[in-house]
């Protein structure tokens, strides 16, 4: 996106966290450090513990710091601070230069290292601990997991393991868990990487934190590489029009390309809630040509949550045939939240009777369930508008078949 575009979407939607970082960032790149300043004020109410607030208000306060040394010279012969050489984009309407300063290799191997830190194991997730979709989970055996399993056989054919797998659909959906399942199911290596750990405000900083992450994936093959909001990384460039930001999408679509080295045991996923802010350029093969639709769990996919999170829990004998039926609409993330609701009503009852804590209930869970909104409906209503009129080679066609409107 272009800065107005940035500031009007962010003016939408005021506590959407990464949107508010990529403003911040803008801001900050066009010199605009009253707005900056603005922009990190609305991140701290948003996010307060965020770790990237500090980074900005450092940045800040160093560019104002050398901005008034510029505007004010000093009256000795000291010499103004130096600053890093400015270079000027084609004309795109914003009148002021962005500076570009070299990457310490130090910067690139300390981000690498944080990465591998939070990251960078094994996990112990398996398709066992994902409850629900279970077609999308046999379709990743056959499409994902084989190459992998049995590599040796695939070449024979001219295919190489690896690839690109794009999972979209309403947020608390386990988009998330299902590619840490994945990893775990074939025992490779998990880096899941933030936005915040690749954007820069610096030009060409952000491309070489991407192929810095690429390069370590590609070290530690089999390896996942996971990309969560994707969208915000892999916008439609046609949105984009000059922005510095292109340059970004380029190098993404360079590396997933493996036009450098190759990718053959990398696996790289995006997961993202709204697919239709993605460049087209993505889903070309090669990149993410597969394209996975992640649904609300059924209503076997919701009894079986709610068997997970309810595993290890003081429990009365629960009817999870009716709970499940009672919650249709409700993500995985809303039964987790149902079920902690419950248990604070139980926890509360213990407390004000001073006995031990008594047994979940159906009557707990139902009455939870009662007074839960599910989260999907409002995803629905964006998702139903794009599938009836912006369904380009029949992409939304899942979402289709689930709303009822197509077999």
């Amino acid at each position: 996106m272009d800065l107005d575009s940035l500031r009007e979407a962010s003016r939408l939607s005021p506590d959407n966290t990464p949107l508010l970082k990529l403003l911040a960032q803008a801001e900050l790149a066009a010199l605009n450090l009253e707005n900056a300043r603005r922009t990190l004020d609305a991140l701290q109410s948003a996010a307060p513990s965020d770790p990237w607030l500090a980074q900005g208000r450092e940045e800040l306060d160093r560019m104002c710091a050398k901005l008034t040394g510029l505007d004010q010279p000093s009256s000795t012969n000291q010499e103004v601070p130096s600053h890093p050489p400015l270079v000027r984009l084609p004309a795109s309407g914003n009148p002021h230069p962005i500076r570009s300063a070299p990457t310490d290799l130090s910067d690139i191997d300390a981000l690498l290292a944080d990465v591998e830190r939070k990251h960078g194991s094994r996990p112990q997730v398996t398709f066992a601990d994902v409850g629900g979709l279970e077609s999308v989970k046999e379709d990743i055996r056959k499409r994902i997991l084989h190459p992998l399993l049995h590599p040796d056989m695939y070449r024979e054919y001219g295919r190489a393991a690896g690839g690109g797998l794009l999972l979209y659909g309403p947020p608390g959906c386990g988009k998330s868990l299902l590619a840490k399942a994945i990893a775990g199911e074939i025992s490779a290596r998990w880096m899941e990487v933030g936005i915040h750990e690749i954007l820069d405000m610096w030009m060409g900083n952000s491309e070489k934190n991407l192929h810095a992450l690429f390069q370590k994936a590609r070290e530690q093959a089999p390896c996942v590489l996971y990309f969560d909001e994707i969208d915000a990384l892999a916008a439609d460039r046609h949105d984009m029009r000059r922005s510095a930001g292109r340059t970004t999408i380029n190098q993404f679509l360079s590396e997933l390309d493996g036009s450098t080295a190759s990718n053959e045991g990398v696996l790289v996923f995006g997961a993202t809630n709204s697919p239709w802010h993605l460049d087209p350029a993505f889903r070309r093969p090669g990149r993410f040509d597969r394209i996975l639709f992640a649904p609300p769990p059924d209503e076997a996919g919701r009894e079986a949550i709610l068997q997970i999170q309810l595993r290890n829990r003081p429990l009365a004998p629960l009817d999870f045939r009716k709970l499940a039926k009672k919650s249709e609409g409700f993500s995985g993330a809303d039964l987790k939240s149902v079920v902690e609701r419950a248990c604070d009503v139980v926890l509360s009852e213990s407390i004000r009777s001073g006995k031990p804590p008594a047994l979940i209930s159906t009557a707990h869970l139902l009455d939870a369930l009662a007074k839960t909104t599910p989260s999907t409906k409002s995803w629905f209503e964006t998702a139903r508008n794009y599938a009836l009129h912006a369904n380009h080679d029949g992409q939304y066609d899942e979402i289709l078949v689930h709303l009822g409107l197509r077999k």
